[in-house]
């Protein structure tokens, strides 16, 4: 059983929604703080970025996913799904063997970002626009 909150489902007057709107923000994370989640919390807010969480703790099928997808138990890991799927839209790009994945930009998949990288992976993604961003 998938344990998920919906978050941010408000209306910001600086966002600029994704065109399409068959995609949405997935974030993998864990019920205990995190700073890196919080800087994500923190861009999504100030922007009225909607968005779906997803606790490695309570969910050993995310925990496993995560684990597979960096190498480690590090959230929070983004990834831009179809509406309703908790897996990225399109494969992500691999990383070098042992390599960190923090704030490495994968396409479909970023992890540990820092509020300056996650705001970049947005601008390409189309979720918010550059000149709201500056």
């Amino acid at each position: 059983m998938a344990y998920v909150r919906n978050r941010g489902a408000y209306f910001h007057p600086l966002a600029q929604r994704r065109s399409t709107v068959n995609y949405e923000l997935v974030m993998y994370s864990r019920t205990f703080g995190c700073p890196f989640v919080s800087i994500a919390e923190g861009v999504f807010k100030e922007y009225g970025i909607p968005y779906r969480e997803i606790f490695i703790d309570q969910d050993p099928q995310a925990r496993e996913r995560v684990l597979q997808w960096t190498g480690f138990l590090s959230v929070p890991t983004l990834v831009i799904a179809q509406k309703g799927s908790d897996m990225p839209y399109i494969e992500p790009e691999p990383l070098p063997q042992g390599a960190s994945p923090r704030g490495i930009d994968r396409g479909s998949m970023l992890t540990e970002p820092s509020a300056a990288e996650l705001r970049e992976w947005l601008i390409k993604h189309g979720f918010i626009e550059q000149t709201v961003a500056e």
